[in-house]
Formats: C-alpha cells, sequence, structure tokens
C-alpha cells in the first residue's frame, strides 16, 4: 500500500466497499459496486481509496475467493485482523476498464440528448439510476404542468441505439411512458 500523488488519473470508479474482517490472516469481506469481480479481484489488481485532499492509498490485491455468494479479498501489507478491521467502511475505486463497443459507463450517458426516430428531442440525461434493473432519468424538453423529470428503463427496446460521439440516444418509448410525449 502506498499512498500515491494527485498525478493519479481522477477518473476512477467505484469497485467496492470494505466489510468486515475474516479471520486473523487480514482477509475482508466486501460490498460489490461492480459486474466484474473476477477481474477487479485478481491477484495483483491495484485498487485506491480516496485520503485526504487529493491523495490516493493503493491496494493490491494479494488474493481474493467466493464463498456462499460472497467475495473476500486479501491485500499486500493487511497481515492481521486489527488492520483489516481498520480498513471496515473503506470505499476502493479501480480505473475503467476497457468495454465493448456496446457497454457503457453510466457517467458516460449523463448529458446525452434522447431523441425519437423523427430526430425531435424527448430530453436530457441527468441520471442513472441503478436498482432491479437500471433506469434513465431525463430531464424533459417539453415538461408538462405537473412532471418535468422521468424515468425511463435502460433496455434495448426501449433506447436501441447510443451515440457517444454524437451525445444522443435514440429512445422508443411505448405510449404513456413519458409524461406528453406521443399521447
Amino acid at each position: 500500500m502506498n499512498v500515491q500523488d494527485p498525478q493519479q488519473p481522477q477518473e476512477l470508479l467505484r469497485v467496492c466497499r470494505i466489510g468486515k474482517a475474516q479471520g486473523l490472516k487480514g482477509e475482508v469481506s466486501v460490498e460489490l459496486y461492480t459486474d466484474e469481480p473476477d477481474v477487479r479481484f485478481a491477484p495483483g489488481e491495484v485498487l485506491y481509496a480516496k485520503e485526504a485532499g487529493d491523495a490516493l492509498r493503493e491496494f493490491v490485491v494479494a488474493s481474493s475467493r467466493t464463498f456462499k455468494h460472497r467475495w473476500y479479498v486479501r491485500f499486500e501489507g493487511i497481515t492481521d485482523r486489527n488492520a483489516s478491521e481498520a480498513l471496515r467502511g473503506t470505499i476502493l475505486y479501480g480505473e475503467p476498464m476497457d468495454l465493448d463497443d456496446d457497454e457503457f459507463y453510466p457517467k458516460d450517458l449523463i448529458g446525452l440528448k434522447a431523441m425519437d426516430a423523427q430526430g425531435n428531442e424527448i430530453g436530457t440525461v441527468v441520471d442513472m439510476l441503478e436498482g432491479a434493473q437500471w433506469l434513465v432519468k431525463l430531464r424533459l424538453t417539453h415538461p408538462t404542468d405537473a412532471e418535468s423529470t422521468c424515468l425511463i428503463p435502460f433496455v434495448e427496446p426501449i433506447i436501441p441505439d447510443i451515440d457517444l460521439e454524437a451525445g444522443t440516444m435514440l429512445v422508443t418509448p411505448p405510449g404513456g411512458l413519458i409524461p406528453g410525449y406521443g399521447a
């Protein structure tokens, strides 16, 4: 573990939150915020905790395992239960990984213009909400009296195309999904 200077990349993504210590040799449970824990927790992978100011504390994965649908990780330099207990609640971040053409980080979609098939602007993406399924929060271009934002499911039948270079997402909503649209 090292404290890095602020020259480290600022585009870090949240990977996990450290939970309880497991055993006596420094292993901890983690609450996942990543879809690829097998990659993020591979031995030698580097994660970061944000320290005071802009400093980053580096954590190198020594080993990891799953047990009963839970991930357990041991970091280099954390060798006993006391050291691992002191980390409880720490949020760890990782550098963005390369994605396939049809994959996106939620932060990449914020600010996109939502357009219908005729090229009319429906709204602007202001947030991505994680739950049972991802939802896109739009600020409507033409709000109704009651609604200035709406939530739409982030699924391919409703959002069939995303063009990051053009800053747009194609939205094909069923009737009634977006207030004041297509009624």
